[in-house]
């Protein structure tokens, strides 16, 4: 069981920055691909970005590719998300989750079985 803590959410200008962070602890780290989804109010849960364990294979949602990036550093048991231009719809609860032995490229929730609390990420216009 790994057990995930996300942070960096907060309010930011349409166009401006945010890198969020999810600090992992638990299992081994390098077990688990990593996922962020986010849920914006009244709306399912959406896959935004995923990465393998060893981070040499990335997959976004195509609202995001080319703006978000996704990193992870096994040494510090981290994952992050690098947000650029960032756009009022990209308003919403930023959720880190975890599969054991996963590839990263799953955009499905119930494949992570392990998530964090959540972030808020407000854009404001």
């Amino acid at each position: 069981q790994v057990q995930l803590v996300e942070s960096g959410g907060g309010l930011v200008q349409a166009g401006g920055s945010l890198t969020l962070s999810c600090a992992a602890s638990g299992r081994t780290f390098s077990s688990y691909a990593m996922a962020w989804f986010r849920q914006a109010p009244g709306k399912e849960r959406e896959f935004v970005a995923g990465i393998s364990r060893y981070g040499g294979t990335t997959s976004y949602a195509d609202s995001v590719k080319g703006r978000f990036t996704i990193s992870r550093d096994n040494a510090k048991n981290t994952v992050y998300l690098q947000m650029n231009s960032l756009k009022l719809e990209d308003t919403a609860l930023y959720y880190c989750a975890a599969d054991l032995y996963g590839s990263g490229s799953q955009r499905v929730r119930n494949s992570y079985a392990n998530w964090g609390q959540g972030t808020r990420v407000t854009v404001s216009s």
